[in-house]
């Protein structure tokens, strides 16, 4: 076992990564695998970053669940679906805040807006154990009050219309429901790594500046595929934000699948970017 280990260690270092021919991946740039993450660092609580990092994730979840449930409940209260945005609408309005909220906040947080993406990075040592468990705080209060200021606005129609809150749809088991939440958030979060990766960003200087897109657009694909299923969870704090704000016993039958689903498909898309596609165990530290 040793022996096959040391095989792909020295074709890891030994082979480079081709590149497209004819694309500014054709350089020479310099770049230098960054250090993991410590697992507790007590300095970033002094740090006026950190904390306004935590508030910018609290802001833009409570953004997210502001638009997207508010889009889900007019779609809800239509007589039918042509007099209303749909499906796709609700789609467009996930992943359409996704994109503009991360190219908001990716500056500041990363833009997580997710648990689930939070747990990945983690996973990965791109944050501490502190940061992360701060963020999906926030994350969480911004989903609860970004669905409490939905029901404020339509509290006649909230329950009657369901609040946004996910639950698997009859005609499909709990399997089902977990399935599709854990690929969903593999699509998510592997397309997170990929967008993001510090080596392509040496590379090619305009991935940072995208990375925004290709995010938002997997959003976008994958409510289309699980809205029918589960109504699309891949984010637990979304989930959790909104269950806590509509509150009835239904929705709470299934919670769990929209919590371990997300975080089953976050530690895969994780592993299988840094020890697949990265083969980052088996690179020399030299």
């Amino acid at each position: 076992m040793e022996g096959k280990e040391e095989d792909v260690r020295l074709g890891a270092n030994k082979y480079s990564e081709r590149q497209p021919i004819g694309t500014s991946a054709q350089t020479d740039k310099d770049y230098k695998e960054p250090p993991p993450a410590p697992l507790f660092e007590p300095g970033e609580l002094k740090s006026w970053s950190f904390w306004r990092a935590g508030i910018a994730e609290f802001v833009a979840t409570f953004l997210f669940l502001y638009i997207t449930v508010l889009t889900v409940m007019g779609v809800s209260r239509a007589p039918n679906k042509c007099a209303s945005v749909g499906i796709q609408g609700i789609a467009w309005a996930f992943g359409g805040m996704i994109f503009a909220l991360v190219y908001c906040t990716a500056g500041i947080s990363g833009g997580h807006i997710n648990p689930a993406v939070t747990f990945g990075l983690f996973l990965a040592r791109k944050l501490s154990l502190t940061r992360s468990i701060y963020y999906m705080v926030m994350q969480c209060l911004g989903a609860i009050c970004g669905a409490a200021v939905v029901k404020g606005f339509e509290s006649s129609q909230y329950k009657i219309q369901g609040g946004g809150a996910n639950v698997v749809n009859a005609g499909y088991t709990k399997g089902d429901g977990l399935g599709a939440e854990i690929v969903g958030t593999f699509v998510l979060v592997y397309t997170v790594f990929s967008a993001t990766d510090a080596k392509r960003s040496a590379r090619d200087s305009h991935v940072p500046i995208l990375a925004p897109l290709p995010i938002g657009f997997a959003v976008f694909l994958v409510h289309l595929a699980t809205i029918p299923i589960t109504g699309t969870g891949i984010n637990p704090a979304r989930s959790l934000g909104a269950a806590i704000v509509y509150n009835q016993e239904h929705a709470w039958d299934d919670h769990w699948i929209f919590w371990v689903g997300p975080f089953i498909g976050a530690a895969l898309a994780a592993l299988y970017h840094q020890i697949v596609i990265r083969a980052i165990p088996f690179k020399s530290k030299a």
